[in-house]
Order: C-alpha cells, then structure tokens, then sequence
C-alpha cells in the first residue's frame, strides 16, 4: 500500500457476552497481541494508540435490551473521533479489535457523520439480529443492523441518519446457515449484496472482490469501510475466536479477497475483530493474523 497508515487500537469487549463463567471476555487484550507481533513497524505505519470504553457493567441481560447500550455508544463516539482525525491527510485506519461493535464508531468516523459510504462486511456471521431476536443481547451480535438503523434502540441512531445505507453494504463469506437467529429473515428482506461462504468459494476469493467493489465502490459514495471478523478464517487457521464455526476461509484466500478492496483508492480502513488472545496462549493466531494484515496491507 502506497498510502500512510494509521494504526488505532480499539481494545473493547463491552459489546460482546461474558464468558460463560460469568466474567468479561479478554478482546481488550487484542491490540496489543496483535502490536506484539511487530506489526506497525512491519506495516511502516503511524501508532495512534489506544481508545480505552468504560468497564463492562451488563453481566445480566435485560430481556430485549443491548448489553452496554449506554457504553458502546459513547464507545463509539470517542472511537469515531479517533478514526476521522486518523484519516486526515488522507491515511488509510487500521482499527485493531476488540468485538465487533466496534464497526459502529469506525464507521461513524469513517463517514464523519454525514458522508455517504459503503460497507464491506467480512464475517462468518450475519449480526443481522434486531435487541429482541438477539440470543446474546451482545451488541456484537447486531452491528450490522444497528449500522443500518435496524433496531429499537439508540444505538441505530448514532447518527442523524443511518451510519450506512443497507444498499451500500456488501455481506460476504457469512456461514451461519444454521443459526437463523442472527437476523436472516429480515435481511433477505434487505438491499444488502450477501454473498456467503459459498459464494465466494464457487465465484473465487478475487472475482468475489469485483462484486463487493461494485456494491461499495461507486462514484456517488465518498469511500467504504471494511470490517474483518477473524472468525471468517477457518478454526484450523484462527482458533482464538468467540464462535467459530467450521469450514471457512484459508489466509490465502482471505487475503485474495482484502487486497483487492484495501488496494481500492475508496478504501478509507479497515478494522479487525473478534480475536481473543486468552485463546492463543502461544501466540499462533496472533502471528497468523499479522501475517495477514501484513499479506493485505503491505507494500506489493
């Protein structure tokens, strides 16, 4: 990439359930992992730092309710601010997770509250749910609708209007045929591309690229954002995730299909989630993911 890099560490695991013994899940621990793998310097990037959220509070569901409302959103405020002073000068945002509400404050800095861009949403799963569908009441289990305005709860409504518009995303390589509870039947009610994990696979990671950049990258919007769930990446390759879920993607082919977007000149960053180091004692997902954003993001 010719582009300067920012890097932005966004340790939160306020949008996410507990671990099942009751204590909050170790995602905070992320960018730091990830830093320790020598990867700004491997990136020639720029280090900006951490953005810290309030302690975890909603160990107890409120039934229908988002765990941490109150707390991811003004998480995803002061992220925000980060993320557009970040961008300035153009730069490319490297956010490291950190759960996956974090998408929220990317794109809400990302669009600076009122450009029009779109999303390309890498994840094994749809985080379509609405508060009342939601089995886990983890913020992380709806950003997708909450980025869309889906929802009864504030956090749909960061902005004035939605942080993106439902036909300005692009879902790809999700594999969650079998947990219908992340939102399914409304989004195939949705304008959103969705192209699955199988999708890709019989397209092939680059021409699947093509069909997001097509969704994402038109001249009527100001630029996209990418968000990278590691659980996209097949558990052989990525353990060290909240819910994995067999048969996904090879870092080859996950990296045929980023480069071509990172690459793209309406790239505005990209941030990666999910990854729990607590998992990876010895560090092996942690190198693979460097390795990842190194394969992506590196000069060719």
């Amino acid at each position: 990439m010719q582009r300067l890099i920012s890097v932005i560490g966004a340790p939160s695991s306020i949008g996410i359930r507990p671990y099942d013994d009751g204590g909050a899940r170790r995602l905070d621990l992320a960018p730091a992992a990830l830093r320790e793998q020598n990867l700004v310097a491997r990136l020639a990037a720029r280090d900006l730092g951490d953005v810290t959220p309030l302690p975890y509070r909603d160990f107890v569901r409120a039934p229908g309710r988002v765990r941490n409302a109150d707390g991811v959103a003004g998480y995803s405020r002061e992220l925000a601010a980060r993320v557009a002073a970040a961008a300035d000068g153009g730069a490319f945002v490297l956010v490291l997770g950190g759960d996956c509400s974090i998408v929220l404050g990317c794109l809400l800095g990302a669009g600076r509250g009122d450009r029009a861009i779109g999303l390309a949403y890498v994840d094994a799963h749809a985080d379509f749910a609405a508060p009342e569908e939601s089995r886990t009441g983890s913020a992380a289990s709806m950003c997708l609708a909450l980025a869309v305005g889906r929802g009864d709860t504030p956090l749909a409504r960061l902005g004035a209007e939605p942080l993106v518009a439902a036909a300005d995303v692009a879902l790809v390589a999700r594999r969650d045929h079998a947990e219908p509870w992340y939102g399914h039947a409304a989004l195939r009610a949705a304008p959103i591309l969705d192209l699955p994990h199988d999708a890709v696979r019989d397209r092939g990671p680059a021409a699947a690229a093509q069909d997001v950049l097509g969704r994402v990258a038109r001249p009527d919007l100001s630029g996209f954002w990418i968000h990278v769930d590691a659980d996209v990446l097949d558990p052989s390759v990525v353990p060290a995730v909240d819910s994995p879920v067999p048969g996904g993607l090879a870092l080859d082919e996950l990296t045929e299909l980023l480069r071509p977007l990172v690459q793209h000149p309406q790239a505005l960053g990209l941030e990666l989630t999910i990854y729990d180091p607590t998992l990876d004692p010895e560090r092996t997902s942690a190198a693979r993911l460097a390795e990842l954003l190194e394969r992506v993001l590196g000069r060719p």
